[in-house]
């Protein structure tokens, strides 16, 4: 369902964002990110003089490259539009991310590296996005190619003996541990909603 009809409005702000994930011939993956600041209107720029309508304020591209258990072996950014011409000397600054881990902690190292004058503020946002996904891309993959091979009768059917619970537990309201989307998929994991009311 759509949201609800707006009031009558002008365009003033536009953000475009569109992240891509790749599978390299390397065994690697790319990540890809762009980023575009556009206004509806012109305004003046000490640096670039008047910044026309629809003309980029922030076009930018971040690429993280990364293995399948998601550690970055390349980080590169560009800056091919910014309000400053000093903005695109600190991309980089984003090689600081080899190295990294995107999972737990990964933000927390994000801004030990790339914080305050050590970055800039909307690569950095960027990276938010391009962590979710490497997920979606990597894990969508390996779930593809895990089903091909199956279907081949090349690798039995995966299950989960480590006993431990599914990455995805309790990330959001869809894989609550008390809802149907656990209790179908992980029927292990479920814990019916009176006992964990009770629980609380």
């Amino acid at each position: 369902m759509p949201l609800s009809p707006p009031v009558e409005r002008e365009p003033v702000h536009d953000r475009t964002i569109v992240c891509k994930g790749w599978r390299r011939s390397d065994g690697l993956w790319d990540i890809e990110g762009h980023l575009v600041d556009t206004k509806s209107y012109a305004f003046p720029n000490e640096f670039r003089g008047t910044v026309e309508p629809g003309q980029a304020i922030h076009d930018m591209w971040l690429r993280l490259t990364i293995d399948a258990d998601m550690t970055v072996h390349g980080a590169e950014a560009s800056t091919d539009a910014s309000p400053f011409p000093i903005c695109p000397s600190i991309t980089p600054n984003f090689k600081r991310l080899e190295g990294l881990s995107i999972g737990a902690g990964w933000r927390k190292q994000v801004r030990e590296r790339l914080g305050g004058v050590e970055g800039c503020t909307h690569l950095v946002e960027l990276l938010g996005p391009l962590a979710t996904v490497a997920y979606q891309t990597i894990f969508g993959e390996k779930s593809r190619m895990q089903r091909e091979a199956e279907a081949r009768g090349e690798a039995p059917k995966k299950t989960d003996g480590s006993g431990r619970p599914p990455r995805l537990l309790n990330t959001c309201h869809a894989f609550a541990d008390t809802g149907p989307v656990v209790e179908k998929m992980w029927p292990q994991w479920h814990r019916p909603k009176a006992e964990a009311e009770a629980g609380e």
